[in-house]
């Protein structure tokens, strides 16, 4: 009787490791990626051409475009990571069609990905005695993290960014783009560093007529604006909030937008934004600056500020991740 108990036992055994083989290969196997591309395919406007160049300096240009240089080492090592993990995430798909650029990965407007500088265009932001002690900086903040990139189950992630999420928090990636991914989640952003998160800014009636699509004389009757111009009236009615507590519909007139669409539309620095009639015009304060999900930058900074690595930066803002090393080839 023992000696069938030890056979059926055997026999389980068996069965259980070929069930899980599969499970532990898919563990502990690297990054499933094609054949990595050395060079990046650049297009530069000012210079009108494709330019390649490695990858290296590709985040070292990204970084310097897009963060501060003044800031913490460890934030800039979270943007290089985050710079390098876009761009292979751009080539390892098989790039995406390109027909303003047609032969390039990418181009140096952040309107169309990121935005890349060369060295002659920092020393020209940065001049030229800080130059050589910010490229130093941030080229050690690309060197240390060479070859680390963000995962999500074995598969690069897609790292979206922005500059402030003005101290509200990240947002949802469905609540701006109406998709999502589990890693773009809304978090908390404790040390935001936006020293100025709010801004207003004044637009003419007309042009806000004009660019949202609305009958001549939608906002003066939408305001009630009377004979005293100093008064400060709503222009617009928060229909929904996002989750964050950011305007996600709005009502001008007798019409819905999506808080998006006006951002995008009357170019705001982002759709936490309010509308008043002062003055004859039409005042817009913003809060934050960017679509508010995955990391903020300020936010990094702050992070960096209080202590926290690269790895915990990058891990606080998209959920579930790992940092993972490229896999030698």
């Amino acid at each position: 009787m023992s000696i069938r108990r030890f056979l059926i036992g055997i026999f389980l055994l068996i069965i259980a490791l070929f069930l899980g083989v599969p499970y532990l290969a898919n563990l502990f196997s690297p990054v499933q990626m094609k054949k990595q591309q050395t060079l990046v395919k650049l297009y530069i406007h000012d210079q009108n051409k494709i330019v390649n160049i490695t990858i290296d300096d590709y985040v070292l240009g990204v970084v310097a475009a897009e963060m501060p240089a003044s800031f913490p080492l460890e934030a800039l090592k979270a943007q290089a990571v985050v710079a390098r993990t876009y761009i292979l995430k751009r080539l390892n798909s098989g790039g995406l069609l390109n027909p303003n650029h047609p032969g390039a990965d990418i181009c140096d407007d952040h309107k169309h990905g990121q935005a890349w500088i060369s060295r002659e265009e920092m020393k020209k932001r940065w001049g030229s005695l800080s130059y050589y002690y910010y490229y130093n900086k941030i080229a050690q903040a690309v060197k240390d993290t060479r070859g680390l990139i963000i995962v999500y189950k074995g598969n690069l992630i897609d790292p979206v960014y922005h500059s402030s999420c003005g101290g509200k928090g990240t947002e949802d990636a469905e609540e701006v783009w109406h998709f999502g991914e589990p890693y773009l989640v809304g978090v908390s952003c404790p040390y935001c560093s936006d020293s100025s998160p709010v801004q207003s800014s004044f637009l003419p009636v007309a042009r806000v007529n004009s660019l949202l699509g609305l009958n001549k004389g939608c906002l003066s009757a939408t305001g009630k604006l009377g004979m005293n111009t100093r008064s400060s009236i709503p222009v617009m009615e928060v229909v929904k909030y996002t989750p964050s507590g950011r305007p996600k519909e709005i009502k001008i007139g007798h019409k819905i937008f999506s808080a998006i669409m006006v951002r995008d539309l009357l170019n705001l620095r982002s759709a936490d934004f309010t509308m008043d009639l002062k003055n004859g015009e039409v005042e817009v304060t913003t809060r934050g600056y960017g679509h508010a999900v995955g990391m903020c930058q300020y936010g990094a900074k702050g992070f960096a500020e209080h202590g926290y690595n690269f790895n915990k930066i990058i891990k606080h803002y998209y959920k579930g991740v790992d940092v993972a090393k490229l896999p030698d080839r």
